[in-house]
Protein backbone atom coordinates (compact mmCIF):
# COMPACT_ATOMS: atom_id res chain seq x y z
CA UNK A 1 0.00 0.00 0.00
CA UNK A 2 1.29 3.14 -0.90
CA UNK A 3 1.77 5.89 2.06
CA UNK A 4 1.45 9.38 2.06
CA UNK A 5 3.69 11.86 4.18
CA UNK A 6 1.52 14.88 5.95
CA UNK A 7 4.19 15.70 8.26
CA UNK A 8 7.32 14.57 9.33
CA UNK A 9 5.50 12.35 11.74
CA UNK A 10 1.98 11.61 10.18
CA UNK A 11 1.48 9.78 7.22
CA UNK A 12 -1.81 8.05 5.46
CA UNK A 13 -2.65 5.23 3.63
CA UNK A 14 -3.25 6.24 -0.22
CA UNK A 15 -6.64 4.24 0.25
CA UNK A 16 -8.80 5.64 3.34
CA UNK A 17 -11.57 3.85 4.56
CA UNK A 18 -14.68 5.99 5.38
CA UNK A 19 -17.12 4.88 8.06
CA UNK A 20 -20.35 7.31 7.39
CA UNK A 21 -22.51 4.63 6.94
CA UNK A 22 -20.98 2.27 9.08
CA UNK A 23 -24.39 2.55 11.40
CA UNK A 24 -26.03 1.29 8.06
CA UNK A 25 -24.09 -2.14 7.87
CA UNK A 26 -25.76 -3.27 10.59
CA UNK A 27 -22.51 -5.05 11.76
CA UNK A 28 -21.65 -6.14 15.13
CA UNK A 29 -18.54 -5.25 16.89
CA UNK A 30 -16.86 -8.47 16.06
CA UNK A 31 -17.55 -8.30 12.64
CA UNK A 32 -16.64 -4.02 12.71
CA UNK A 33 -13.46 -5.57 13.87
CA UNK A 34 -13.00 -8.16 11.44
CA UNK A 35 -13.35 -4.99 8.80
CA UNK A 36 -10.52 -2.83 10.73
CA UNK A 37 -8.16 -6.17 10.60
CA UNK A 38 -8.97 -6.55 6.74
CA UNK A 39 -8.05 -2.93 5.92
CA UNK A 40 -4.93 -3.03 8.26
CA UNK A 41 -3.78 -6.27 6.27
CA UNK A 42 -4.35 -4.49 3.26
CA UNK A 43 -2.37 -1.26 4.48
CA UNK A 44 -4.99 0.97 4.86
CA UNK A 45 -4.65 2.31 8.23
CA UNK A 46 -6.65 5.66 7.69
CA UNK A 47 -10.18 5.55 8.96
CA UNK A 48 -12.51 8.54 8.21
CA UNK A 49 -15.04 10.03 10.73
CA UNK A 50 -17.30 12.53 11.24
CA UNK A 51 -19.51 13.60 14.90
CA UNK A 52 -22.74 13.77 12.83
CA UNK A 53 -22.56 10.21 10.90
CA UNK A 54 -24.79 7.85 11.60
CA UNK A 55 -26.77 10.62 13.24
CA UNK A 56 -24.24 10.99 16.18
CA UNK A 57 -23.65 7.12 16.40
CA UNK A 58 -20.96 5.85 14.09
CA UNK A 59 -17.99 7.18 16.37
CA UNK A 60 -19.16 5.27 19.11
CA UNK A 61 -20.01 2.00 17.20
CA UNK A 62 -16.04 2.12 15.91
CA UNK A 63 -14.78 2.79 19.35
CA UNK A 64 -17.21 -0.22 20.92
CA UNK A 65 -15.63 -2.11 18.81
CA UNK A 66 -11.52 -0.96 18.74
CA UNK A 67 -12.53 -1.66 22.74
CA UNK A 68 -12.49 -5.30 21.90
CA UNK A 69 -8.81 -5.21 20.68
CA UNK A 70 -7.26 -1.46 21.93
CA UNK A 71 -4.18 -2.78 20.57
CA UNK A 72 -5.47 -1.68 17.26
CA UNK A 73 -5.61 2.02 17.46
CA UNK A 74 -1.79 2.23 17.61
CA UNK A 75 -1.91 0.72 14.04
CA UNK A 76 -4.08 3.56 12.41
CA UNK A 77 -4.90 6.75 12.13
CA UNK A 78 -8.14 8.35 13.37
CA UNK A 79 -9.72 11.15 11.00
CA UNK A 80 -12.49 12.97 12.65
CA UNK A 81 -14.97 16.40 11.94
CA UNK A 82 -16.52 18.81 13.39
CA UNK A 83 -18.30 21.92 12.91
CA UNK A 84 -22.23 20.54 11.44
CA UNK A 85 -24.63 20.49 14.44
CA UNK A 86 -27.99 18.23 13.25
CA UNK A 87 -31.86 18.51 15.03
CA UNK A 88 -31.27 15.06 16.30
CA UNK A 89 -32.83 12.54 19.27
CA UNK A 90 -29.33 12.36 20.20
CA UNK A 91 -28.76 15.64 20.39
CA UNK A 92 -31.95 17.30 22.76
CA UNK A 93 -30.01 20.63 22.58
CA UNK A 94 -30.13 21.44 18.57
CA UNK A 95 -33.09 23.35 17.57
CA UNK A 96 -31.96 24.39 14.20
CA UNK A 97 -29.21 22.30 11.66
CA UNK A 98 -26.44 24.98 11.85
CA UNK A 99 -22.58 25.31 11.61
CA UNK A 100 -20.85 26.01 14.85
CA UNK A 101 -17.06 26.60 14.82
CA UNK A 102 -17.34 28.40 18.15
CA UNK A 103 -14.17 27.41 20.14
CA UNK A 104 -16.91 25.91 22.89
CA UNK A 105 -18.44 23.69 20.37
CA UNK A 106 -14.40 22.71 18.52
CA UNK A 107 -13.54 21.66 22.02
CA UNK A 108 -17.05 19.90 23.71
CA UNK A 109 -17.36 18.38 20.08
CA UNK A 110 -13.64 16.60 20.05
CA UNK A 111 -14.30 15.92 24.02
CA UNK A 112 -17.15 14.01 22.95
CA UNK A 113 -15.46 11.70 20.16
CA UNK A 114 -12.25 11.43 22.51
CA UNK A 115 -15.02 9.01 24.74
CA UNK A 116 -16.47 7.61 21.73
CA UNK A 117 -13.38 6.35 20.21
CA UNK A 118 -12.35 5.63 23.79
CA UNK A 119 -9.00 6.69 23.01
CA UNK A 120 -6.96 9.65 23.70
CA UNK A 121 -5.93 11.48 21.08
CA UNK A 122 -6.77 12.15 17.65
CA UNK A 123 -4.81 11.62 14.69
CA UNK A 124 -6.71 14.83 12.46
CA UNK A 125 -9.20 16.84 13.40
CA UNK A 126 -11.12 18.71 10.11
CA UNK A 127 -13.95 21.32 10.35
CA UNK A 128 -16.67 19.45 8.37
CA UNK A 129 -17.76 22.86 6.50
CA UNK A 130 -17.31 26.48 5.53
CA UNK A 131 -18.88 28.54 8.32
CA UNK A 132 -20.45 31.76 7.06
CA UNK A 133 -20.76 33.05 10.71
CA UNK A 134 -16.98 31.51 11.33
CA UNK A 135 -14.59 33.57 13.67
CA UNK A 136 -11.09 32.10 12.88
CA UNK A 137 -9.65 33.60 15.86
CA UNK A 138 -11.87 31.36 18.11
CA UNK A 139 -11.49 28.33 15.76
CA UNK A 140 -7.26 28.82 16.03
CA UNK A 141 -7.69 29.20 19.73
CA UNK A 142 -9.60 25.84 19.61
CA UNK A 143 -6.69 24.07 17.68
CA UNK A 144 -4.21 25.50 19.59
CA UNK A 145 -5.54 24.62 22.86
CA UNK A 146 -6.15 20.79 21.64
CA UNK A 147 -3.11 20.33 20.43
CA UNK A 148 -1.30 21.74 23.29
CA UNK A 149 -3.23 19.34 25.58
CA UNK A 150 -2.63 16.17 23.23
CA UNK A 151 -6.15 15.66 22.19
CA UNK A 152 -5.55 16.36 18.72
CA UNK A 153 -2.33 15.78 16.19
CA UNK A 154 -3.21 17.64 13.67
CA UNK A 155 -5.87 19.60 11.92
CA UNK A 156 -7.27 20.44 8.65
CA UNK A 157 -10.74 21.45 6.97
CA UNK A 158 -13.35 19.89 4.65
CA UNK A 159 -15.30 21.08 1.72
CA UNK A 160 -13.32 24.97 1.88
CA UNK A 161 -12.55 26.74 -1.28
CA UNK A 162 -9.28 28.79 -1.10
CA UNK A 163 -10.65 31.83 0.19
CA UNK A 164 -12.12 30.00 3.10
CA UNK A 165 -8.53 28.12 3.58
CA UNK A 166 -6.56 31.06 3.21
CA UNK A 167 -8.66 33.08 5.97
CA UNK A 168 -8.47 30.16 8.76
CA UNK A 169 -4.69 29.46 7.75
CA UNK A 170 -3.94 32.96 8.12
CA UNK A 171 -4.76 32.65 11.99
CA UNK A 172 -2.82 29.56 12.50
CA UNK A 173 1.13 28.93 13.69
CA UNK A 174 0.90 25.71 12.26
CA UNK A 175 -0.14 24.56 9.29
CA UNK A 176 -3.73 22.92 7.98
CA UNK A 177 -2.39 19.58 6.54
CA UNK A 178 -5.04 18.67 3.91
CA UNK A 179 -8.46 19.71 2.27
CA UNK A 180 -11.18 16.76 2.48
CA UNK A 181 -13.23 17.84 -0.44
CA UNK A 182 -15.36 16.17 -3.63
CA UNK A 183 -13.72 14.75 -6.45
CA UNK A 184 -14.76 12.41 -8.95
CA UNK A 185 -14.83 12.07 -12.85
CA UNK A 186 -18.57 12.83 -12.68
CA UNK A 187 -18.17 16.07 -9.89
CA UNK A 188 -15.57 18.08 -11.54
CA UNK A 189 -15.79 21.37 -9.59
CA UNK A 190 -12.89 21.12 -7.16
CA UNK A 191 -10.55 20.71 -10.43
CA UNK A 192 -12.20 23.52 -11.88
CA UNK A 193 -12.63 26.14 -9.08
CA UNK A 194 -8.73 26.25 -8.41
CA UNK A 195 -9.63 24.21 -4.85
CA UNK A 196 -7.21 21.30 -6.09
CA UNK A 197 -4.53 23.61 -7.10
CA UNK A 198 -4.65 25.22 -4.20
CA UNK A 199 -3.61 21.75 -2.19
CA UNK A 200 -0.87 21.77 -5.00
CA UNK A 201 0.01 25.19 -4.11
CA UNK A 202 0.34 24.58 -0.32
CA UNK A 203 1.79 21.08 -0.73
CA UNK A 204 -1.19 19.02 0.77
CA UNK A 205 -2.44 16.24 -0.47
CA UNK A 206 -6.52 16.21 -0.58
CA UNK A 207 -8.76 13.32 0.67
CA UNK A 208 -11.59 12.93 -1.84
CA UNK A 209 -15.08 12.12 -0.96
CA UNK A 210 -17.45 10.22 -2.68
CA UNK A 211 -14.73 9.50 -5.49
CA UNK A 212 -17.63 7.14 -7.54
CA UNK A 213 -19.28 9.95 -7.33
CA UNK A 214 -22.23 8.32 -4.74
CA UNK A 215 -22.73 5.99 -7.28
CA UNK A 216 -24.57 7.90 -10.00
CA UNK A 217 -22.30 7.04 -12.86
CA UNK A 218 -23.40 3.07 -12.20
CA UNK A 219 -27.33 4.04 -11.73
CA UNK A 220 -28.15 7.36 -13.50
CA UNK A 221 -29.72 7.31 -17.26
CA UNK A 222 -28.80 11.25 -17.64
CA UNK A 223 -26.74 10.86 -21.30
CA UNK A 224 -23.67 12.44 -19.58
CA UNK A 225 -23.64 9.98 -16.95
CA UNK A 226 -24.13 7.33 -19.67
CA UNK A 227 -21.52 8.65 -22.09
CA UNK A 228 -19.26 8.35 -19.40
CA UNK A 229 -20.16 4.86 -18.58
CA UNK A 230 -19.37 3.47 -21.98
CA UNK A 231 -16.11 5.43 -22.25
CA UNK A 232 -15.25 4.04 -18.44
CA UNK A 233 -16.02 0.55 -19.87
CA UNK A 234 -14.40 0.78 -22.62
CA UNK A 235 -10.96 1.95 -20.79
CA UNK A 236 -11.56 -0.76 -17.80
CA UNK A 237 -11.69 -3.33 -20.95
CA UNK A 238 -8.16 -1.84 -22.21
CA UNK A 239 -6.27 -1.72 -19.13
CA UNK A 240 -7.36 -4.79 -17.58
CA UNK A 241 -9.44 -3.40 -15.38
CA UNK A 242 -12.18 -5.87 -13.39
CA UNK A 243 -14.63 -3.11 -13.26
CA UNK A 244 -15.21 1.02 -14.14
CA UNK A 245 -14.98 1.74 -10.03
CA UNK A 246 -11.58 0.69 -10.45
CA UNK A 247 -11.02 3.51 -13.48
CA UNK A 248 -12.62 5.95 -11.32
CA UNK A 249 -10.49 5.26 -8.73
CA UNK A 250 -7.19 5.26 -10.84
CA UNK A 251 -8.38 8.29 -12.59
CA UNK A 252 -7.77 10.22 -9.13
CA UNK A 253 -4.61 8.13 -8.18
CA UNK A 254 -2.72 9.15 -11.14
CA UNK A 255 -3.49 12.83 -10.67
CA UNK A 256 -0.41 14.59 -9.39
CA UNK A 257 -2.03 16.29 -6.60
CA UNK A 258 -1.36 12.82 -4.35
CA UNK A 259 -5.29 12.54 -4.34
CA UNK A 260 -6.46 10.20 -1.51
CA UNK A 261 -10.06 8.40 -1.96
CA UNK A 262 -11.97 7.87 0.64
CA UNK A 263 -13.38 4.20 0.60
CA UNK A 264 -16.90 4.00 2.05
CA UNK A 265 -17.96 0.73 2.15
CA UNK A 266 -18.88 -1.99 4.97
CA UNK A 267 -18.18 -4.69 2.14
CA UNK A 268 -14.16 -5.44 1.74
CA UNK A 269 -14.40 -6.99 -1.65
CA UNK A 270 -15.38 -3.24 -2.97
CA UNK A 271 -12.24 -1.98 -1.01
CA UNK A 272 -10.44 -4.40 -2.74
CA UNK A 273 -11.12 -2.50 -6.05
CA UNK A 274 -9.66 0.49 -4.45
CA UNK A 275 -6.67 -1.25 -4.01
CA UNK A 276 -6.51 -2.90 -7.32
CA UNK A 277 -6.63 0.37 -9.10
CA UNK A 278 -2.90 1.50 -7.70
CA UNK A 279 -1.51 -0.67 -9.83
CA UNK A 280 -3.86 0.04 -13.06
CA UNK A 281 -1.95 2.07 -15.87
CA UNK A 282 -3.91 4.27 -16.76
CA UNK A 283 -2.28 6.80 -18.94
CA UNK A 284 -2.58 10.49 -19.55
CA UNK A 285 -4.34 10.09 -22.61
CA UNK A 286 -6.81 7.88 -21.10
CA UNK A 287 -7.29 10.47 -17.97
CA UNK A 288 -8.08 13.61 -20.88
CA UNK A 289 -10.58 11.16 -22.73
CA UNK A 290 -12.23 10.68 -19.27
CA UNK A 291 -12.06 13.98 -18.42
CA UNK A 292 -13.35 15.43 -21.66
CA UNK A 293 -16.68 12.84 -21.95
CA UNK A 294 -17.17 13.94 -18.28
CA UNK A 295 -17.38 17.79 -19.19
CA UNK A 296 -18.83 16.99 -22.43
CA UNK A 297 -17.04 18.59 -24.84
CA UNK A 298 -13.19 18.44 -25.31
CA UNK A 299 -10.60 20.96 -23.73
CA UNK A 300 -9.86 24.22 -25.28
Amino acid sequence: MQRVQLTKDLSFSRIIHGLWRLSDWNKSNEEVVKLIEDCLDAGITTFDHADIYGDYTCEKKFGNALALKPALRKQMEIVTKCGIKLVSHNRPGHSIKSYDTSKEHILSSVNQSLKNFQTNYIDVLLIHRPDPFMDPSQVAEAFTQLKQEGKVRYFGVSNFKRSQFKLLQSYLDFPLITNQIELSAYHLENFEDGTLDLCQEEKISPMAWSPLAGGEIFNSNDERAKHLRSKLELIAGDIGAQGIDEVLYAWLLIHPANIMPIVGSGNFERIESAIRALDLPLTRDQWFDILQVAMGREIS
